[in-house]
């Protein structure tokens, strides 16, 4: 399974773009009252931006021609109400749509972030955190300016384009023509800029997610990088990937600005051809001031909304790109997932039984060759052997965070495959070497392992593995406020913590993958009193190099290349003189 780290630009899945923009303006479906009223306010204000060249056209032919004051008087005080009621018009629908786009921005956010935490383990083994945090942040937040102005500026200025050309060929065709006469040539040009602005954009987005990988891993690891001196490498390679973020982006918006500098080009072109035909061509005696007035107008109205439509397109060719990869993560389905006819697993007893199980990671290595064993309910199994022998993969395998490719595995004869995920791991708890703490008082850390748990359950938690009494030293006791991942706890602390977590979920199968290999053997001997306390009628399966760890265990595998070598107690293995026995030499041996 390939790692797709900062190094690495991320692969894009090509999908059209009009298939992305219906598929993003979908979720405005969801408000069509408010879309409808937005629309009915921006349909009075472009009937109002309409009639103002009629309006003027009227007191200058008519009105000012003919002396006409008092009804010149009139025609503007009318003029005057029109515009000031379309200028609350428009205040009143931009406030509405930022507030709608806000709404949608969250929604698409949630249903992301919902997504991601149904995605299993392999989704965020060939990523980076920071890969994924973009498209949560950055992604998303470059929507908005889309969401928002495909509803006031693409159908508005549409609407405007489409009337004024209608109005121009009823007034007089060859004016029109000689106005629109530019627009080939626009045409050609706005399709040559997106078909490269769009790969571009592809690219820049790429490069942010890089950007933001790096960062995230950098001060995740700042301890070690301030440890070995790594500062000047780290900077460096920061040097190196803001250059290249920042020549993207200076890549795609050169294309960008080409769209404004075309659009002015055929604008200009579009007048001059409008007054040469007017004025050289027809001449005054066929079109009066006032209509060469109403057309210059009229031009500025068509070329506007052209403009701004393009501003609009620039937009989507610059965005689109986010929101690709928004949809491309939320269509990602996880490997691991519910059939549609399980079934919720009933309480159990903590029967396990591997049937002649296989797995690999990647399609080709297997990582578990054939393995079969059954382990009683109340069980305690030791896992041993060298690193990668497969140990950690047995107990994900239980806890189905990822899909075996052959054989079957049972809880309590239960095919894990036929009941849900949720029921299966609600009756688990898993304890690794490496638990995370979460920002928050410690009672808050400890009651995450079950959400309903009383202030008494969460006490005797601790008690039992003995974090209580070092709890109770802290200034606030349970209610200290811990800082992200525990920061100013002992590496032991934080261990008794993440064990007392798993303990107050009562599970009725416990997984501890070397949970106490970060103890000091004096806080190891307390944690080895709750264990032995709290694993009494529990199915456990133990994960450890430490052998002083496992004595007590009921049985021992020993794990090397995928298949179980050796099996047995402590005491059998040791009389074996296998395996185990020269490992707990390696370990216990006095070598003079």
């Amino acid at each position: 399974m390939a790692y797709n780290s900062y190094k690495d630009d991320e692969s894009s899945v090509e999908v059209g773009k009009m298939k992305t923009l219906l598929r993003l303006f979908s979720y405005l479906l969801s408000y069509k009252k408010q879309i409808i009223g937005v629309l009915a306010i921006m349909a009075f204000c472009v009937c109002v931006t309409l009639l103002n060249p009629l309006i003027m056209e009227e007191a200058i032919d008519n009105r000012i021609s003919a002396g006409d004051l008092p009804g010149l008087f009139s025609l503007i005080s009318f003029a005057v109400v029109l515009n000031i009621l379309m200028i609350l018009g428009v205040k009143l629908r931009m406030w509405i749509m930022a507030k709608l786009c806000n709404n949608i921005l969250v929604t698409i956010r949630q249903q992301l972030y919902t997504h991601i935490q149904t995605l299993d383990f392999q989704f965020f083994d060939s990523r980076p955190t920071g890969k994924i945090l973009a498209r949560i942040i950055g992604d998303i937040n470059s929507l908005k300016d889309v969401m928002g102005n495909c509803v006031t500026t693409l159908l508005p200025d549409f609407f405007t384009i489409c009337a004024v050309v209608a109005i121009m060929f009823i007034k007089n065709p060859v004016l029109a023509a000689a106005s629109l006469v530019s627009l080939p040539l626009m045409a050609g040009c706005m399709w040559f800029i997106q078909v490269f602005s769009h790969k571009r954009w592809q690219i820049h987005r790429k490069k942010s997610s890089n950007l933001n990988a790096f960062i995230h891993e950098d001060l995740s690891g700042i301890r070690i990088i301030q440890s070995f001196t790594a500062e000047p490498e780290t900077t460096d390679t920061f040097f190196t990937l803001t250059k290249e973020h920042r020549q993207s982006y200076i890549d795609a918006v050169r294309l960008n600005d080409a769209f404004g500098s075309v659009i002015d080009f055929c604008w200009g072109l579009g007048t001059i051809s409008l007054y040469f035909t007017g004025i050289v061509i027809l001449g005054t005696d066929q079109v009066s001031v006032g209509t060469l007035i109403a057309f210059g107008s009229y031009i500025s109205m068509f070329w506007r909304p052209i403009m701004n439509l393009s501003n609009f397109y620039n937009q989507i060719i610059t965005n689109i790109a986010g929101a690709e990869r928004i949809f491309e993560i939320m269509d990602t389905q996880p490997s691991v997932k519910d059939d549609p006819d399980v079934k919720e697993l009933p309480p159990i007893q903590g029967r396990v039984t591997f049937d002649d199980v296989s797995f690999s990671y990647d399609g080709q290595r297997k990582v578990l060759d054939h393995i079969s064993f059954q382990v009683r309910p109340g069980e305690t199994i030791a896992l041993v052997g060298p690193t990668g022998a497969g140990k950690t993969t047995i107990v994900n395998l239980i806890s189905r965070f990822y899909d075996i490719q052959e054989g079957h595995i049972y809880i309590d004869d239960y095919d894990l495959k036929k009941v849900s995920i949720e029921s299966l791991r609600q009756q688990m708890g898993v304890m690794t070497q490496d638990n995370f703490l979460f920002s928050g008082t410690i009672r808050d850390n400890i009651r995450y392992g079950r959400l309903d748990a009383t202030d008494e359950q969460i006490v005797a938690a601790a008690k039992a593995v003995n974090a209580h009494d070092f709890i109770m030293k802290l200034e606030d006791g349970y209610d200290t406020v811990l800082s992200e991942r525990g920061g100013g706890l002992s590496i032991g602390q934080k261990q008794l913590l993440a064990f007392a977590r798993t303990m107050v979920s009562d599970p009725r199968i416990l997984i501890l993958d070397e949970a106490t290999s970060s103890i000091d053997t004096n806080t190891e001997i307390l944690v080895q009193e709750g264990i032995e306390h709290l694993l009494a009628g529990r199915t456990s399966f133990v994960i450890a190099h430490r052998l002083s760890t496992i004595q007590k265990a009921d049985r021992i595998f020993v794990i090397d290349d995928g298949r179980i070598i050796e099996e047995g107690n402590a005491q059998q293995l040791l009389a074996k003189k296998g395996f185990y026995y020269d490992l707990y030499m390696s370990q216990f041996k006095n070598v003079e």
